[in-house]
């Protein structure tokens, strides 16, 4: 190897001994083959333990979806599966915990969804699936849970998660109940949409309904009635200030609209409640019924009073909330 020279005959690049080039401070410098060694080893095959080591980084970068039975019936029905193995619905719930935390330990994204039993045995009969194997119930939630209404696990208890998660599974239903409404009530033979017309009424009338009610907190609820034993209920929440400013959620505005549109294009007897808390005031009661042609007719003081005032499942007399005022529907002016 070539020696530099720093001018003045001394060598700069290290000193030969024994054939073998050395440094000034005696270590053996890098070499060529040394780097040819390096990369040799990066190349080598993984162990058993590296791969180990890659496989549970790529486990947590994998996203995992959870199917819970949320509510005690929907348990009871699985336990007719002999390979459904839990006894109680406690020990199910508390091991699906255990599971969620599991997976939150290893920095997996989480998503957690309600698992239905009739949705589930649909799916078995139409995929000619055994319904009694632990892989059917994997290939459900996979393919058709996983595809509904989800609520992402971040560490909370499922006693807080859960009550979301059904009621985001609810509004969820009965949007796409209300919406299948509105198509159905299209008409063709009028050269009409009736569905979008509807639609755009339920608009106008939510956004008069907070202009009559004025500054405050504002609860608004519309159920309009449906196949089945339970109406469509949909539940908004808005914010009217002095400055004009209106705050709202979007969807829950969206689902109001649905519901309220629906019964007007298929001329149900529906209705809408407002409660209202105006700034250092008491809280008001008023309501309208849904009539034909898509009026919201103001109820009387003493229909909001009987409405709110009876017990919906019984239909006893209920006592008056204290605190709280019962008043008329405000008209609203088309």
């Amino acid at each position: 190897m070539a020696h530099t020279s720093n001018g003045r005959g001394r060598p700069t690049g290290g000193e030969r001994s024994g054939g073998t080039e050395r440094t000034r401070g005696g270590k053996r410098p890098h070499t060529q083959h040394g780097k040819h060694d390096r990369k040799d080893s990066r190349r080598r095959p993984l162990t058993a333990r590296r791969m180990v080591s890659a496989r549970r980084r790529l486990r947590s970068e994998v996203p995992s979806t959870v199917a819970v039975l949320a509510g005690a019936e929907d348990f009871a029905a699985m336990q007719g599966y002999a390979s459904f193995t839990f006894d109680d619905h406690a020990t199910y719930m508390r091991q699906m915990e255990g599971l969620l935390r599991e997976f939150a330990a290893r920095g997996t994204h989480t998503s957690v969804t309600l698992f239905d039993p009739a949705g589930y045995e649909e799916f078995c009969t139409e995929s000619r699936l055994d319904p009694d194997t632990p892989a059917s119930r994997t290939r459900y939630t996979a393919e058709v849970a996983a595809a509904g209404t989800k609520v992402t696990y971040e560490g909370q208890p499922l006693a807080r998660l859960l009550p979301r998660l059904v009621a985001e599974a609810e509004q969820q239903a009965t949007w796409e109940h209300a919406s299948a409404l509105l198509t159905r009530g299209d008409c063709d033979s009028c050269g009409e949409d009736i569905g979008r017309a509807a639609f755009a009424r339920a608009t106008a009338l939510l956004r008069r309904i907070i202009e009559a009610a004025g500054p405050g907190s504002h609860h608004l609820v519309c159920s309009v009635p449906a196949e089945g034993p339970a109406p469509l209920v949909a539940v908004l929440r808005t914010e009217s200030r002095d400055d004009g400013l209106l705050h709202l959620g979007e969807a829950a505005a969206l689902l109001f609209c649905t519901v309220l549109a629906a019964g007007i294009a298929t001329n149900r007897p529906g209705g809408v409640v407002l409660r209202s808390t105006p700034p250092g005031g008491r809280d008001t009661v008023r309501g309208w019924n849904l009539k034909h042609g898509g009026r919201l007719h103001p109820l009387t003081e003493a229909e909001v009073f009987a409405a709110y005032c009876t017990d919906a499942r019984t239909g006893d007399p209920a006592p008056p909330e204290p605190g709280v005022d019962y008043r008329a529907g405000l008209p609203l002016d088309d």
